[in-house]
């Protein structure tokens, strides 16, 4: 088989950018190894910033996020008996976000897809690239016991971090940057009315909680845990009763627990390899980076690396221009390094570290202290949490 741009993976990046690619007059083929039952069932993110609703409308799949998301123009973070919202459209000229969950931003694109014809293989077992070297990269995989191979232009690697893209590039000419965090989120997902308006972080003697949603009537809490933890350790009622003690007691009075439709804990990491580009091998996503979930950027930023490489794949066929394609990886990195920085900031603020000594405490109170009494403080943090402007990764 014989296309322009391979795509490994089909959650929200591979299925944004081959969406994308399909409205400009761009062939390509996604290759995912999962079914789609699966892809549809991973429970993930749901705060997208204005950019990632952009691209969603200009994918012509924003029709139900803009009927079902909830619009949130602010954020609320509580530390002891202090509750500090930040006003995210006063300070940033009217910019808000998105409450709406991935699975959900994901079933667009695939009734978009479905709709269009496009070519998706799922559960391609194996997949491995080769002849990267060459103009013409192959893409290799097993479907229904045979072996299929695809001659393309360009390979676009939004597989996740446990992909094969990355671990295609040769280590000699690849650079990795990681920081591991000493605990990971428990969350529990469940149909029950939210707590608040708007998303509650908490920062309490005991640990970290956060406060979020899915529709208003889809609840999702997290709270912090430790690594060696395991979900079975969690009884439904022991998180429950956890949480209400980690809350300001006017929101625990209001907190309602019902049966979890979910419950899972993800370890809490920061990473990125650098160069995100490798001859004709892209990188984008998960593939070549990993933040903290504390400041809400993981999907956006997968997001930000698909407008980079639509854009440069685009100029590329329509206008013969490889200028965007030489600077791909360049322009991401300025964003990811951006965003590892505001998501290391958020996750050192709000949580309790192990190790952590009465000092340490002291510097999150002071922090704490200087965001409810500075608006240049504030007007920072909520510059960082809509998201900063798509000006080609600067």
């Amino acid at each position: 088989m014989r296309t322009q741009v391979g795509i490994i993976g089909a959650g929200p990046s591979g299925l944004l950018l081959s969406r994308l690619l399909q409205l400009n007059g761009v062939d390509s083929v996604v290759l995912e190894r999962q079914s789609a039952d699966y892809v549809l069932g991973r429970i993930r993110a749901g705060i997208l910033e204005s950019g990632t609703c952009g691209m969603l409308r200009q994918a012509r799949a924003g029709e139900r996020m803009d009927a079902e998301g909830l619009v949130h123009s602010g954020i609320e973070l509580c530390s002891g008996s202090r509750r500090q919202r930040i006003d995210l459209a006063a300070l940033t000229g009217g910019k808000t976000v998105m409450v709406y969950g991935q699975t959900e931003l994901t079933k667009d694109l695939m009734d978009a897809h479905e709709a269009a014809g496009s070519h998706i293989v799922y559960e391609a077992k194996d997949v491995a690239i080769s002849e990267l070297d060459s103009d013409t990269p192959k893409l290799t995989y097993i479907k229904d016991g045979a072996e299929h191979t695809i001659v393309c232009d360009f390979v676009a690697g939004c597989d996740g971090f446990h992909g094969v893209s990355r671990r295609t590039i040769p280590e000699d000419q690849l650079n990795t940057y990681e920081r591991v965090y000493p605990f990971g989120w428990l969350g529990l997902l469940a149909d029950t009315k939210p707590v608040g308006d708007e998303l509650i972080y908490v920062n309490s003697e005991r640990g970290f909680a956060l406060c979020s949603m899915r529709s208003r009537t889809r609840s999702r809490y997290y709270i912090q845990c430790a690594l060696h933890e395991n979900v079975e350790d969690w009884p439904e009622e022991r998180f429950w009763e956890t949480l209400s003690t980690l809350l300001p007691s006017e929101t625990a009075a209001k907190l309602e627990t019902g049966n979890a439709l979910e419950m899972s804990i993800a370890p809490l990491r920061g990473f990125v390899a650098e160069p995100m580009r490798h001859g004709r091998l892209f990188l984008a996503g998960d593939a070549a980076h990993i933040v903290p979930p504390t400041g809400a950027k993981g999907l956006n930023l997968a997001a930000s690396d698909i407008h980079l490489l639509s854009t440069a794949l685009i100029a590329f066929y329509q206008n013969g221009q490889s200028e965007l394609i030489e600077r791909y990886s360049d322009n991401c990195l300025a964003r990811v390094w951006k965003a590892q920085r505001f998501s290391w900031w958020m996750t050192t603020l709000l949580h309790r570290f192990p190790d952590a000594s009465a000092y340490d405490r002291q510097l999150q109170m002071a922090e704490l202290n200087y965001l409810a009494q500075s608006t240049a403080a504030q007007t920072a943090l909520a510059e960082n949490y809509v998201g900063m402007p798509y000006e080609d990764g600067k």
